[in-house]
């Protein structure tokens, strides 16, 4: 039996080496890492680097394969596999995003991310974190969480014209955006979906809202107890799991 393709994207300060873990457990031959433009890929000087811009991006991405596929987020790349959900959903089977609750009219950003949203505040935190010596930006994604063979891998990704896409990105993303983008929430519906519910991700906006996130896109949940923010690299084999589970449901 043929599979649908299956896609990864994913988020800030990454590069697709987050995904590595998670891939060698899922044992795949027909998977695909879209790396965002900034974000593991060059950044065009034409390319706005917004939310819809990156959102229009990945539609852009999706329109070359030759059927819907199996779409999968972390991050701000959760953010823009639920802008597809939400606008193509044409070019989708089903959908997995771990950011669902950006999207809540209540989710409020956290503190690094409002520091990026500041002018200077913003241009100085930026340069201080991806102008840092290789050493020191493994030590830093290390100490927020990754493994030290990924850390190394994403660090070395991590660049200038990436702080230059974090900057316009966040401030792209300064509330009400988010919550505007929401309103169309409901459009998700039109594929099956499954929020990935990691209870020690603290960026994400709490465990209720994005539990009502989900239930407004009309997606499934899958909880993952005591998991953070890099849950497919802190336990890959139940990320691996929880994925096959959903893409085996009769739902999708």
């Amino acid at each position: 039996m043929t599979r649908t393709p299956a896609v990864f994207v994913h988020g800030n300060p990454e590069t697709a080496a987050i995904w590595a873990p998670l891939l060698r457990e899922l044992d795949r031959d027909d998977v695909t890492c879209l790396s965002p433009p900034g974000f593991g890929a060059p950044l065009p000087d034409d390319f706005g680097a917004t939310v819809t811009d990156y959102r229009d991006w990945l539609i852009g991405e999706l329109e070359a394969f030759d059927e819907p596929v199996d779409l999968v987020g972390h991050d701000w790349g959760g953010g823009h596999v639920v802008g597809v959900a939400m606008t193509r959903p044409d070019l989708l089977r089903s959908w997995v995003s771990d950011a669902v609750g950006l999207f809540d009219p209540d989710y409020v950003w956290h503190d690094l991310a409002r520091e990026w949203q500041t002018p200077g505040r913003g241009e100085t935190a930026v340069a201080d974190r991806f102008g840092a010596p290789l050493s020191e930006r493994v030590e830093s994604l290390v100490g927020r969480g990754i493994s030290r063979p990924v850390a190394e891998q994403v660090a070395a990704g991590q660049d200038e014209a990436m702080g230059r896409a974090v900057l316009t990105l966040y401030r792209s993303a300064v509330q009400p955006a988010m919550a505007r983008l929401g309103e169309h929430l409901h459009r998700a519906a039109e594929r099956p979906g499954l929020a990935v519910i990691a209870t020690a991700d603290h960026v994400g906006g709490g465990e209720t809202l994005r539990q009502r996130s989900a239930t407004r896109a009309g997606a499934a949940t899958a909880v993952l107890p005591g998991l953070g923010h890099w849950w497919m690299d802190q336990d890959p084999q139940l990320g691996a799991r929880t994925l096959a589970t959903f893409w085996n449901s009769p739902g999708s």
